[in-house]
């Protein structure tokens, strides 16, 4: 399988007009496919925006004529039921004739929590995933279905409007039993480094063959050192490793973690400047580690300066 490169539409840092505006400049530019995020709130405040996913979703399909379209991920488990989520995939497969993927996770508290729903633990909340699916691909079988469930029921549910084919089911997956109910039930794997082992998980658990998704977060500017100091400002959260990135509940957490986050930290996990050889390089690594597909996220609201260098200098070369 080609080594596929995407575009990150970054709901935290743009408004949805720009997120349309940006999907088709990334689309014109020669983008294979769009990842889009499905927050309540931003990270932190500074980055500033936080649209309704399924609106912009419905946008860009109608805004684009070529690239595929994925969340990049929904939490179809706690702030919206997985029957609600069964029927925005669905609509979006439709509007986007066929362009659609569903990618789910387990969610953060910064945006679950905000209906006043507890906040569970990490197994259990892979275990609302796995019962989530299966409602989804229960849905998508047509006809009135029901589903009484650990975690959720399901009366007499019937989605009418329904594409040709459902939408695959991206699974995204930071730890080895999230690689494998991956490769158990989903279409393909999503995870944000490129992480050999975790996808090792992922084939043996049936995911052998499937689609691997990695996520490059970048700042391309004039310098590294302008890059850096972008992403750090921004995008902090990107050197917010390990379980705490889905256990804090406010942006004002976030920004008080931020305080401990230093450039060097940001250096680790961004690629700065503009360089193609840096970036090219990030890029090949999930090749080498058996990644499939990379989606690119640039930080930051100008995305000219970024399209202009993967236009003519990433995907070329790929």
């Amino acid at each position: 399988m080609a080594m596929e490169l995407g575009y990150t539409l970054s709901s935290e840092e743009h408004d949805p007009l720009a997120l349309v505006r940006n999907a088709q400049a990334a689309e014109e530019a020669g983008f294979e496919f769009l990842t889009i995020s499905d927050h309540f709130h931003p990270w932190t405040d500074s980055q500033g925006q936080s649209p309704f996913v399924w609106s912009v979703i419905g946008a860009v399909a109608h805004a684009s004529e070529r690239v595929r379209i994925g969340t990049g991920v929904t939490c179809p488990t706690i702030r919206i039921h997985p029957a609600i989520i069964a029927q925005a995939a669905a609509t979006s497969q439709v509007m986007s004739e066929g362009r659609f993927f569903l990618g789910v996770g387990t969610g953060e508290e910064l945006n679950e929590h905000v209906t006043g729903a507890r906040w569970p633990g990490p197994q259990e909340r892979l275990e609302m995933l796995e019962e989530a699916i299966e409602i989804l691909r229960l849905l998508w079988e047509g006809g009135y279905q029901s589903h009484y469930g650990k975690h959720y029921t399901v009366e007499q549910a019937r989605i009418f409007t329904l594409p040709d084919e459902p939408p695959p089911i991206a699974v995204a997956a930071a730890q080895p039993n999230a690689a494998e109910l991956a490769g158990r039930l989903g279409d393909a794997l999503i995870t944000t480094s490129p992480d050999e082992e975790l996808r090792g998980g992922f084939e043996e658990a049936g995911g052998n063959g499937k689609p691997c998704y990695g996520q490059l977060h970048v700042s391309v500017a004039d310098s590294e050192e302008e890059g850096l100091q972008r992403a750090l400002e921004l995008w902090p959260n990107a050197a917010m490793g390990g379980p705490l990135g889905q256990e804090l509940a406010t942006t004002g957490h976030y920004e008080a973690v931020a305080e401990l986050v230093r450039e060097d930290d940001v250096a680790e996990s961004v690629v700065s400047g503009a360089d193609p050889e840096k970036h090219l390089e990030a890029i090949r690594e999930y090749e080498r580690a058996g990644f499939t597909h990379v989606f690119v996220h640039q930080i930051g609201r100008d995305q000219d300066a970024f399209l202009r260098l993967y236009a003519d200098e990433i995907l070329p070369n790929l």
